[in-house]
């Protein structure tokens, strides 16, 4: 079973007519569904907290679904047969009904695991919704509508679920440790941005007031900075970041007369002046 993962701080988190209108009903088309994030498993195989080791999702969320193809029946009726080794499922209180654009698609089943036989099995906080489409249309273009359920399984302790078990558990930075490490590895091959210093000679970082933090060209130039780290070489990067700085002296050139800005007898630019330009606002950017 392909494991996926969501970056930290993104959820599975969908609502009824999303998880009956797109998965379910292109699981039960045959059609591709774009992430992986519902694996396919026989819930009545396992025991409930034997589950989360099943999911798709690397994200640990407190919540876990499945599609599974639908139960068998009883042979001495129509019931269906949900027991597993250890126990059985057990429906409780009325279906809900799942509308989209004003029609009926889908039922809601809640069912909670009981240990033991029927009859005498003792409630556990396990709990499973199960959807199952029931949509007019599909059946009168004969499409097998039962072949699989989608499952949302979770544990409830107490009153309701936990507050924020919908939402992950804590966040794990060992998880993702192969994610930190291929970061480093951009680090060591681009090496980490320089930030500038305004006083430096040659720096475009502009301070226009003694509160105000220096703007650097990494950050007026966001664009070049992609172009850079797109390089084929280093010596690429070099040339690009070397023609945009240019590009911006031309600007400053073409708005204020630069040679007003040389002390006397001096061959360089100094930016004593520069600061009181009223124009050079143009080039900062908030």
């Amino acid at each position: 079973m392909e494991v996926s993962s969501l970056a930290p701080g993104f959820r599975f988190h969908p609502t009824d007519d999303e998880l009956v209108v797109y998965y379910l009903k292109n699981k039960l088309l045959g059609k591709k569904i774009i992430s992986n994030v519902v694996a396919e498993v026989n819930i009545y195989e396992f025991c409930p907290w034997d589950l989360p080791d099943k999911s798709s999702l690397k994200s640990g969320d407190l919540e876990w679904y499945f599609f599974c193809p639908k139960a068998k029946k009883y042979s001495s009726g129509g019931r269906f047969n949900r027991a597993t080794e250890t126990g059985f499922w057990k429906a409780t209180g009325k279906d809900r009904m799942v509308y989209y654009k004003e029609r009926v698609v889908a039922t809601i089943k809640t069912l909670v695991f009981h240990l033991g036989h029927a009859g005498k099995g003792q409630r556990t906080n396990w709990v499973m919704h199960e959807y199952r489409m029931e949509d007019e249309q599909l059946a009168s273009a004969g499409v097998v509508q039962d072949a699989y359920v989608l499952c949302r399984v979770f544990e409830k302790s107490g009153i309701g679920p936990k507050n924020g078990a919908r939402y992950g558990k804590p966040f794990d930075e060992d998880e993702w440790v192969d994610d930190l490490a291929s970061c480093s590895d951009s680090l060591a091959i681009f090496g980490a941005p320089k930030s500038k210093d305004c006083k430096r000679k040659g720096s475009s970082s502009v301070m226009l007031s003694n509160n105000e933090t220096p703007v650097n060209d990494d950050v007026m130039f966001l664009e070049d900075i992609d172009l850079i780290m797109r390089a084929a070489d280093e010596e690429n990067a070099k040339t690009i970041a070397s023609n945009e700085d240019d590009g911006f002296y031309d600007d400053l050139k073409n708005l204020i007369n630069l040679d007003d800005l040389k002390t006397d007898g001096a061959a360089e630019y100094t930016f004593d002046e520069l600061l009181e330009v009223p124009e050079l606002g143009l080039f900062y950017v908030d």
